[in-house]
């Protein structure tokens, strides 16, 4: 009995905090409300947008040529004794894949190159590894594997002679390079 009245009370006494809590200090004018300047407000930062500029054309426009900037590139760099593509390089690439995949008649070869420290055999399959790595990201993104030709030359085609780590990072590399038909 002496809980349920403990309880009651402590109720009460939530209640009437709860209350005097929501109850408004009086500092607001009548006529005027906080709605009303936050409108006012948001209505000076609105910047207008301009969109007579931007039409279907104007994109596709920019979209190719945006393409055809990542077609330029055409050489793919690699790290030392890895095959693995860089992150750099993949946009490049799928933009390649993309024009073989709407071109079925394009026809490509894919240059394997190493610097010149290991042996020439091991070089060799060194350009291998990186040239098939980048002819099955080709293929996985939409070219044919009719369209692709794999040639590895390993360290005998250097594209920079000499024995710094600056020419070895040149060295390491495959070259996309389209055949005329």
């Amino acid at each position: 009995m002496q809980t349920t009245a403990l309880y009651k009370t402590l109720g009460l006494a939530l209640c009437a905090a709860f209350i005097s809590a929501c109850s408004s200090t009086g500092d607001v004018e009548e006529g005027t409300s906080e709605a009303t300047a936050t409108e006012t407000q948001a209505e000076e930062n609105t910047q207008t947008v301009d969109t007579a500029g931007v039409d279907g054309e104007s994109l596709e426009a920019e979209a190719a040529d945006a393409q055809a900037a990542l077609l330029e590139q055409t050489v793919f760099y690699f790290d030392f004794d890895e095959s693995s593509i860089k992150s750099e390089g993949k946009a490049a690439l799928m933009a390649h894949a993309g024009y073989l995949a709407a071109n079925p008649a394009a026809q490509v070869v894919l240059e394997g190159h190493a610097d010149e420290r290991g042996t020439v055999e091991y070089n060799l399959a060194l350009g291998e590894r990186r040239a098939m790595a980048v002819r099955r990201f080709l293929m996985a993104n939409g070219a044919s594997s009719s369209q692709l030709k794999v040639v590895s030359f390993g360290e005998e085609r250097p594209a920079v002679m000499g024995s710094s780590e600056e020419s070895y990072a040149k060295n390491r590399r495959v070259e996309v390079k389209y055949q005329s038909n």
